[in-house]
């Protein structure tokens, strides 16, 4: 059987949607797209909606053309995978923003405040799943951005610590998944890149937190968090500092012992023990066979592989190709060009 893939999150916008993403090095260091978002929309005016399903269709059969079973929405209605959630939470405030530095100093940026409790206001991803799977036979995967994420990528001005902002978040995502899982939607991806920035954190609270957001979802919704190192700064941009590979390892046996059904972790940019793999006996692994930040163009038997490598350590039923992350660095035909290695590798195992 050839092997499930799946793609992670973010897609190249197509050129028609004006919505800028924080993938633009330049404004990202000046939260330009965060500040625009807004703009971004009344340029759009009611046509918008239209935009943005246009730009779901598109996507989604560019990945399906590539051999991806699972897609995503690309992420096309978002500026930030994280900023776009906290605009449908009550808590937030986007009006004044405040610098802070981010990923273990990687960089520093200005951010949305956390100026009261963080609450749910009314579902809005189901809309946005609708409007993704009414364009498509295939399953399409929705993305939240989890607790500790939310956390570490917004500034605080209300809450004593970050166990007990990460318990709010925890309860508003879980609101979001509830209603997605009602609307139909059964791959749900929660991202946790911060688990590997800082898995001492993770372990202490942050798992908790992250399973708060499963609480009395049905079991055919297929619980799935992600797991990367971290985006760098730019493509090609090989000195920086991602999170600490190690942390996988640390973060192994408390993963496989939750509820979660699924765990995405790169490969591709740096290469695991695969030993690694074995400490998951319950879980799916969502293995990044492509690197999302390098433009070299990995070739079908590099990926082929590098999956048979893995299967000496996991059962192909466990095993789901994909990239490390999300695509949006690259420009659209690089990024197909990815994809479509990824999907012929996987379906020749």
């Amino acid at each position: 059987m050839p092997l499930t893939t799946t793609t992670i999150g973010a897609y190249p916008k197509p050129d028609f949607v004006p919505v800028v993403d924080w993938f633009v090095k330049d404004l990202m260091e000046t939260a330009g797209p965060t500040k625009a978002y807004e703009t971004s929309l009344d340029q759009m005016g009611e046509s918008a909606e239209e935009v943005f399903v246009r730009a779901a269709r598109d996507v989604i059969k560019d990945q399906i053309a590539c051999g991806i079973d699972i897609p995503t929405d690309g992420e096309v209605r978002r500026e930030n995978y994280i900023h776009y959630h906290c605009r449908h939470l009550e808590g937030f405030d986007f009006e004044e923003l405040t610098l802070k530095s981010l990923r273990n100093d990687a960089y520093s940026v200005e951010l949305p405040r956390v100026v009261g409790p963080i609450k749910a206001r009314a579902p809005f991803l189901p809309h946005d799943w609708r409007a993704a799977q009414g364009t498509t036979d295939n399953p399409v995967k929705i993305t939240l951005p989890g607790p500790m994420t939310i956390t570490d990528t917004t500034a605080n001005h209300y809450y004593p610590d970050e166990r007990s902002q990460g318990r709010d978040l925890a309860a508003a995502l879980n609101k979001e998944v509830l209603a997605l899982a009602e609307a139909g939607c059964r791959y749900i991806q929660i991202d946790e890149p911060i688990f590997a920035r800082k898995p001492e954190a993770a372990l202490e609270f942050g798992m908790e937190n992250l399973e708060r957001c499963w609480h009395g979802v049905p079991d055919s919704v297929i619980k799935t968090v992600h797991m990367c190192c971290g985006y760098p700064n730019k493509m090609d941009d090989l000195d920086y500092p991602k999170a600490d590979q190690q942390a996988y390892l640390d973060l192994a046996r408390a993963v496989d012992q939750s509820v979660i059904d699924a765990v995405s972790i790169e490969d591709a940019h740096r290469h695991n023990d695969l030993r690694l793999l074995e400490l998951f006996e319950n879980t799916t692994i969502i293995f990044g066979l492509i690197a999302i930040a390098k433009s070299r163009l990995e070739t079908v038997e590099e990926v082929r592989t590098r999956i048979l490598e893995a299967l000496e350590h996991i059962p192909a039923e466990r095993l789901i190709a994909a990239p490390d992350c999300g695509l949006g660095f690259m420009d659209r035909e690089m990024a197909m060009a990815k994809l479509k290695v990824l999907g012929e590798a996987a379906k020749s195992i």
